[in-house]
């Protein structure tokens, strides 16, 4: 965590609770944790587009709490970055509370992975496998509870379904009798990647609980975000390569407007992104307004001043456009 970054005023003092956010009626917008890519630049552009809540890339517990260079390169935030929630990776109630405890003065609370399906993860005990494991997963929700002394800050999960959708709703029973705030249900199996989300099992999950339970899985504009909304009846909606594509989804944009990606522009560049990241999100965004010729050549680009010399020779992008 760079010392310039970080802020001594809370999340919590200066932002609308997210609970109370997830229990206001409205369609809560929610940017998920997206490895590499979720960073602060980007979570303070798809701010500037509506969205209501973000989350960091995901962390790993261990790593953020052993290693001071860890910590400083994988948590950035600033005094605009809120509300917030931190991800982490963790099979250990004792490390993931020290990492709690790290984050609570600059986040509104942290989030446990349960859901990612990849190899590396699911070898280390972390991700997905947590779903099978419900004791492991109340041992450090209580863990965080007992050692975080703000009982504002929130302790929430994000899981993948099981085959049999009454193992999760099991599932979700006890973690919300552990104490956790909220839900987020991605509505695939572990094993499914490009297989239709089954929403109805969300929703059979969101009509079994009393706490809030956020939808997520191929969500690609804000009108098909409000039909999941009210499919599921849920209390929000995240969205992960929906708004790669469109940081501006939530504002109602069906393409990236030119507007937002010279926000990009200024964002990265007052926040020192590193360039891989900086042209990787702008050929994201631009993905659906190039053609193949101009996609070919864009993405060949190598540095930070032929990227802006092309965008404005190419698009004509105006900051007040």
């Amino acid at each position: 965590m760079k010392s310039d970054c970080i802020q001594t005023t809370t999340c919590q003092e200066r932002k609308k609770d997210p609970i109370e956010m997830f229990h206001s009626g409205q369609l809560v917008k929610v940017c998920a944790p997206m490895v590499r890519y979720s960073k602060l630049s980007f979570r303070t552009l798809v701010r500037k587009y509506n969205c209501d809540l973000c989350y960091t890339p995901m962390i790993v517990a261990a790593d953020f709490v052993r290693s001071a260079k860890a910590r400083d390169s994988e948590f950035t935030t600033n005094q605009g970055d809120c509300p917030l929630i931190v991800q982490f990776a963790a099979n250990d109630a004792r490390l993931l509370s020290d990492a709690a405890r790290i984050v609570c003065p600059y986040a509104n609370g942290i989030d446990i992975n349960c859901g990612c399906p990849q190899r590396w993860a699911l070898a280390e005990g972390y991700g997905a496998c947590l779903i099978n494991k419900p004791e492991l997963v109340r041992d450090m929700v209580k863990q965080v509870r007992n050692q975080v002394e703000n009982p504002r800050f929130s302790v929430s999960i994000k899981i993948r379904i099981h085959d049999d959708v009454t193992r999760t709703v099991d599932l979700c029973r006890k973690a919300e009798a552990t104490g956790v705030s909220w839900i987020t249900v991605h509505g695939r199996t572990v094993e499914e990647r490009h297989q239709p989300v089954h929403y109805e099992a969300i929703k059979i999950i969101k009509e079994s609980m009393s706490i809030p339970i956020v939808a997520n899985g191929d969500i690609r504009s804000l009108k098909e975000a409000e039909n999941v909304w009210h499919i599921t009846g849920t209390d929000g909606v995240m969205v992960a390569r929906g708004l790669l594509a469109n940081p501006a989804m939530f504002a109602g944009y069906e393409e990236t407007p030119l507007k937002c990606i010279w926000d990009w522009v200024d964002i990265a560049l007052e926040l020192g992104t590193p360039y891989m990241c900086f042209h990787q999100h702008l050929m994201y965004m631009m993905e659906k307004i190039t053609s193949r010729q101009e996609k070919k050549i864009f993405n060949a680009l190598s540095s930070t001043s032929a990227v802006l010399d092309y965008l404005t020779d190419h698009y004509g992008i105006d900051r007040a456009s």
